[in-house]
């Protein structure tokens, strides 16, 4: 078994290829797009050295299952996944801004709140909060839209308003929209004895109407703790038990690396690869209640192809 790590697909009519940190974004006739999620993994915007088996599976199936579960909400640019690994769908002008919404004081905004910061994106952190400690009302902490190769930077409301990187109107629309996909996240997560908290939304336009574009509710772009544990656990000042790539970041900074320049990635064995995989499997079976099954490798590139080809067939053009 070798995990999938790149792709190299020409489809009928295909117009263009994005090669993301992830996915590998195949345009066909400038309207539609095939997303193969590989088993890449990320962190602190660094590709891993090491792929993970098992890793583009569970993204795909977990976003497109919350594609399905969200469509009431705002229309979505999911068509079909015609493979366990790809998801086609319609290819929209993407908004340069991400919404990142959150429940609890923890990660990355834990680390500059501990730091003294206390205000993130035009938000006010009031003092006195502990690590995992939940907001009164979910927040949403927006970061620009990074090009390739750069950091997404953190950005406010009124300094996107401002800049006319997104109209007010269109912007508090995008803010409904958000809270009402994070609720959805939350009460699906209930069900599975887990906490959303915190994640990413992308948007884009199609039509003229805003569409809810790329992955939703996965363990790359979301954070989920037990929710049977978690006041235990937060009263007595110990870590909560998370299922998200954020033990992955950890390992990274306990070796050494934080994305810095001159930092080494360091090695993942095969030891190491194998327990980041069940860790997204086990993701994967928690939050959907189902059970993952594994597809075989054998062949898998010659599998893609034929899905996509005959998925691709259907549509018009």
């Amino acid at each position: 078994m070798t995990a999938v790590t790149q792709t190299e697909f020409a489809f009928n009519r295909q117009s263009a290829k994005y090669t993301g940190k992830v996915r590998d974004v195949y345009t066909v006739a400038d309207k539609y797009m095939v997303m193969v999620a590989t088993d890449r993994i990320s962190a602190f915007d660094v590709i891993l050295p090491e792929g993970i088996p098992y890793k583009g599976q569970v993204l795909n199936q977990i976003a497109s299952y919350f594609l399905d579960l969200t469509a009431d909400i705002v229309p979505n640019w999911k068509i079909a996944s015609p493979d366990p690994m790809v998801t086609v769908g319609y290819k929209c002008e993407g908004l340069p801004v991400e919404m990142i919404v959150r429940r609890c004081l923890t990660g990355s905004a834990w680390r500059a709140y501990k730091s003294g910061v206390r205000e993130i994106c035009g938000v006010k952190i009031p003092d006195g909060m502990r690590e995992h400690e939940r907001f009164a009302t979910p927040i949403i902490t927006p970061t620009t839209k990074a090009e390739i190769g750069a950091h997404d930077e953190d950005i406010s409301k009124e300094e996107i308003i401002a800049r006319g990187i997104i109209g007010r109107e269109e912007y508090e629309k995008l803010e409904k929209i958000t809270l009402e996909l994070f609720a959805r996240g939350e009460e699906i997560a209930a069900q599975h004895n887990l906490m959303l908290v915190d994640t990413k939304y992308e948007f884009g336009r199609l039509d003229g109407e805003l569409y809810l574009i790329d992955e939703i509710h996965t363990p790359d772009s979301s954070r989920y703790f037990y929710a049977d544990t978690y006041q235990e656990l937060f009263e007595k000042g110990l870590p909560q038990r998370q299922l998200s790539k954020e033990f992955v970041r950890e390992w990274l900074m306990e070796n050494g690396f934080s994305g810095k320049e001159g930092q080494k990635v360091p090695e993942m064995d095969a030891e190491r690869v194998a327990a980041i995989s069940d860790r997204y499997v086990e993701l994967y079976e928690h939050i959907t209640g189902k059970k993952f099954v594994k597809e075989p490798y054998d062949n898998i590139y010659e599998r893609i192809e034929c899905n996509v080809k005959n998925m691709l067939a259907r549509l018009e053009f």
